[in-house]
């Protein structure tokens, strides 16, 4: 009897031994609200692009990174452009990046009821420039590294942390500049999460949306001349008025509806979440768009309108310094946004034509090719994981984005990129984004925090 119970003791300890180390589970209520510390600090440093200075949100990670044991390296691309990298090691898995990005744009504080760099926590939020675009996102990233490192049970795969610089500018001071001059950091990595797209709530009902496309920038600068002189006594025509009316032009002309097949998938998924007739026409949307009153109905809301033309956008004019001077030059810096698929030379060409006057000239500022990943890939099956413990099971759909981010650098580089952000997030909450009050719910920092660490262990094994 004493021999038989020595050998059950054995046997048990050799399973003990054999079998993984459980994780222990963190007290996700106190690590969101050290996310939401951890966020208000970072959004207290203005790194508003242009210039930037990012060095000392960079510097910032890296304190919170070295006091989990966690080494870092601070990257500067240029003086005072500042990029963070963080590696934990896993059990030899392809590496899953984590990406986010330290600017911000600029905030007026006349339209805030806060300071837009105070870090405020109010009525349940945090607020300030960066909350959502996306300092917040790198706060939930960062803390869900600390938490996988404080568990002790390493994922299957390393796991990289980004934050990078120059991403409001177009990145290439950011994470462009790191896939070109240290590509060393991100080594094989299979996966890449990024902003893009979140958790909607449609009819009563989370659905989580994955971007796997995005529209593509082709931003451009109108510039008219004519003869300079006083404002008292004006010519027939100046360079303020003949951009006025190639502007004009620009305001009256409605690009042509086309819908791509990342689009029509995306719509195609949201279709059996919907009621008839809607539902039917989701599922088959360019004959849809084919009826004049379905076409006004879907375009009005601006995100839909965006998925299925080319834009134009007007943001920036520039023309005299002083009311009573006619400037020789004056200039309108154009927020354009293209389909996957499309030709920047035959857009500009687009342009031009509805111009209609070769004195306006027509400067590219930003431009890059639209990329995307597979949607049916081994990270959207950690999502549906994700989501079944999380959310219930909400629905996942791969959806495409009106906006483009960093994504399309590891795109590029070979690492499938994901945008997804592990928020819940309402329509005034969105609507903060680049706007007045930008804010995130302490909520969504706790829960984000908790989702992604349940993404991230749900990934199945990469090579």
């Amino acid at each position: 009897m004493h021999r038989a119970l020595r050998n059950l003791s054995f046997a048990v300890l050799i399973v003990g031994l054999a079998a993984p180390a459980l994780a222990v589970e963190p007290d996700w209520r106190r690590l969101g609200d050290e996310t939401a510390d951890f966020l208000g600090d970072v959004l207290r440093i203005d790194t508003t692009n242009p210039p930037g200075g990012e060095i000392a949100a960079a510097n910032a990670y890296a304190r919170k990174l070295a006091a989990e044991g966690i080494e870092s390296e601070v990257i500067e691309s240029a003086p005072g452009r500042g990029n963070v990298f963080a590696r934990l090691r896993g059990r030899g898995g392809r590496p899953v990046i984590l990406l986010s990005h330290l600017d911000v744009v600029p905030a007026d504080p006349r339209t805030w009821h806060v300071p837009p760099f105070g870090g405020t926590r109010s009525g349940g939020f945090v607020y300030g420039r960066g909350a959502l675009d996306a300092k917040g996102i790198g706060a939930v990233e960062l803390m869900a590294m600390v938490a996988l490192k404080r568990s002790g049970v390493p994922l299957d795969r390393d796991l990289i942390l980004l934050a990078t610089a120059d991403e409001e500018a177009g990145g290439k001071a950011g994470a462009g500049w790191l896939v070109q001059h240290r590509p060393e950091l991100l080594g094989d990595a299979e996966y890449c999460l990024n902003e893009g797209d979140h958790i909607h709530v449609r009819n009563g009902r989370k659905i989580v949306q994955v971007a796997v496309a995005e529209k593509t920038p082709c931003w451009v600068r109108l510039v008219a001349h004519g003869e300079s002189g006083h404002g008292s006594t004006p010519p027939a025509e100046t360079a303020v008025t003949r951009l006025v009316r190639a502007l004009n032009k620009l305001r009256r002309h409605r690009t042509q509806i086309r819908v791509v097949r990342a689009v029509e998938a995306y719509f195609a998924a949201l279709a059996p979440l919907e009621k008839p007739p809607l539902g039917d026409r989701l599922a088959h949307l360019q004959a849809a768009l084919d009826d004049p009153t379905f076409l006004a109905e879907f375009t009005r809301n601006p995100r839909q309108n965006a998925l299925v033309r080319n834009t134009i956008t007007p943001t920036v004019l520039e023309g005299s310094a002083k009311t009573n001077v006619i400037p020789a030059e004056a200039s309108a810096q154009l927020d354009c946004r293209l389909l996957p698929g499309e030709k920047p030379s035959d857009f500009l060409d687009e342009l031009r034509e509805t111009i209609g006057d070769d004195g306006i000239a027509i400067e590219t500022l930003l431009s890059f090719p639209a990329s995307s990943s597979d949607p049916d890939s081994g990270f959207m099956a950690g999502v549906r994981q994700m989501a079944a413990r999380e959310l219930g099971g909400a629905p996942i759909v791969p959806s495409v984005t009106p906006g483009f981010t960093d994504s399309h650098f590891f795109r590029d580089h070979g690492v499938a990129s994901y945008g997804f952000v592990p928020f819940v997030l309402a329509e005034d909450e969105e609507k903060t984004v680049h706007g007045a009050n930008e804010r995130v719910s302490i909520e969504n920092l706790r829960d984000g925090v908790r989702r992604l660490v349940t993404l991230l262990r749900a990934i199945p094994s990469g090579s």
